[in-house]
């Protein structure tokens, strides 16, 4: 019984697949990390605007949100999920209130 061999065409597509596949796991797992930093970042930013003592400083976050964001977020339904630092309500930390204890 004899094993018919691969030619050398039929093995560079085979491993063409793998490197494809492998490509692709690779930029899957560089998203999962780009995600998972953007995501600890903003928790980062939205712990200090919420709970930071300084006002100085958190107020400065406040002021530069503020002014960045706008000119960032290009969709309609992106600025709604910010509405909340854009235009701070009552309750809501403003410059003036953050790190002063009455912001929730």
């Amino acid at each position: 019984m004899t094993v018919a061999r691969k030619t050398i065409g039929e093995r560079l597509a085979q491993l063409e697949a793998q490197r494809k596949t492998l490509q692709i796991r690779l930029s899957k797992q560089e998203r999962a990390i780009d995600t998972r930093r953007k995501v600890l970042l903003g928790a980062l930013v939205l712990h200090r605007l919420e709970n930071d003592r300084d006002v100085q400083f958190a107020g400065g976050i406040a002021e530069w949100l503020r002014r960045e964001l706008p000119k960032f977020l290009t969709r309609d339904g992106d600025r709604d999920l910010f509405d909340d630092l854009l235009k701070p309500q009552a309750n809501e930390p403003t410059i003036g209130n953050i790190g002063s204890g009455s912001a929730v």
